[in-house]
Order: structure tokens, then C-alpha cells, then sequence
């Protein structure tokens, strides 16, 4: 699921950096106006047995990431910059995000083309190697393969049937 243009710009100035912090760099979105958009950076540790960043380590982390982007000055006019944890809805984007949350349900949107878009199911993993990877679901009883370059969106459905709220 390669991003393209200016989250893909944006993703390779960050991540040599995030590295050096063991920070991963979840997702990057350029969202909103063109003469005012705002840049969501998703982060989190790259130690996948660490816990989920905290908001206080978001905090620290926001400031090489502000820094990073001022080097890199993607977008000529003024921009929003918002760095958070990856959230319950958390975005997978790279083929060990696939493999790593093997087992939750997932949504799915592919890229614009002919047939089904858009998929909810138990994420089953990635096979294949690098540029011909596969991403397998469970969806209604059937298991469903897409192509990893196919797809557009992956995030994690939440559940909340135990959170324990009354009805």
C-alpha cells in the first residue's frame, strides 16, 4: 500500500529520523485546504512489545518531527502540523503492520477500479516477497487475497463490545 507524492516525500524525510528514536512512523496524511492543509503524522514505538506511545512521549517526539518538516518545507504555504499515537483505529501500511496484527478485523479500501472496493474482515496476514505481496482476509466465510499495491486504506476496526458501556 505505497503512499505516493507528498505523504511518500513526507514518510522519507521522517523515517531515518523516527529510526535513530526507535519511533515508528505509523501513517502520514496531508488533509484540508491547499492553502492551509494540515499534516497528521502517526507515530508510535518501534519496539512492537512496548506499550502504545504515550501522549507525554508524543509530545517530546513532536519536536524533530516540526523540525523535519521545516527542513523538508513540503508545502509552500502555512500548514497545520498534528502528531499523535496511532489511536484504536490504527492505520497498517507497511507488509509487517500486515503480519503483526494478524487476527483483528480490519477494513479495507482499494484503489478505484472494477469490482469490489471496500472489505471488512479478520486480517489472516501477508504473503509473498517485496513489490508482490498479498494481503489475506476472512470475510463472510470466505478467505479473500488482495494485492498489497491494490490497497489504498487498511485500518483496524475497534471493538468496543467489552468496554463495558450500558445500553
Amino acid at each position: 500500500m505505497p503512499k505516493q507524492g507528498l505523504e511518500r516525500e513526507i514518510i522519507d524525510a521522517l523515517e531515518p529520523r523516527a529510526a535513530e528514536r526507535g519511533i515508528d512512523v505509523v501513517d502520514v496524511e496531508v488533509v484540508g485546504a491547499s492553502k492551509a492543509p494540515c499534516v497528521r503524522v502517526r507515530i508510535d514505538h518501534a519496539d512492537e512489545d512496548a506499550p502504545t506511545i504515550s501522549l507525554d512521549e508524543v509530545t517530546v517526539e513532536t519536536g524533530w518531527i516540526s523540525d523535519v518538516l521545516d527542513e523538508l518545507d513540503p508545502i509552500p504555504s502555512s500548514f497545520t502540523l498534528e502528531v499523535s499515537s496511532p489511536g484504536m483505529a490504527r492505520p497498517l501500511r507497511k507488509p509487517r503492520d500486515f503480519a503483526r496484527f494478524a487476527g483483528q478485523v480490519v477494513q479495507v479500501s482499494l484503489t478505484p477500479g472494477e469490482g469490489r472496493r471496500r472489505f471488512t474482515g479478520t486480517l489472516l496476514g501477508i504473503e509473498g516477497e517485496a513489490g508482490g505481496e498479498t494481503v489475506a482476509l476472512e470475510c463472510d466465510g470466505q478467505r479473500v487475497e488482495l494485492a498489497l499495491e491494490d490497497i489504498r486504506k487498511c485500518t483496524i476496526k475497534p471493538d468496543f463490545s467489552a468496554s463495558g458501556a450500558s445500553r
